[in-house]
């Protein structure tokens, strides 16, 4: 896998799903929604920590900058 994220990109997304934990802890949200922005939570810090997401390889899509 090569990397297309950038560091901006893997920041939005861990700040995403830490928000999203608080909100299910906060009891802000809860039931079919809490589960399903739960499993996006978990795509975004599964993501985030291997610096490559799938849907932006069909695209060609990358934020990552390569370091000369």
């Amino acid at each position: 896998m090569k990397k297309n994220m950038g560091n901006l990109d893997r920041g939005i997304r861990i700040a995403a799903a830490v928000i999203i934990g608080l909100l299910y802890a906060a009891n802000v949200i809860n039931g079919t929604v809490a589960i399903i922005l739960g499993v996006v939570a978990l795509i975004f810090i599964a993501t985030s920590f291997v610096s490559f997401c799938p849907l932006y390889a069909p695209f060609r899509l990358s934020t990552y900058k390569v370091k000369k």
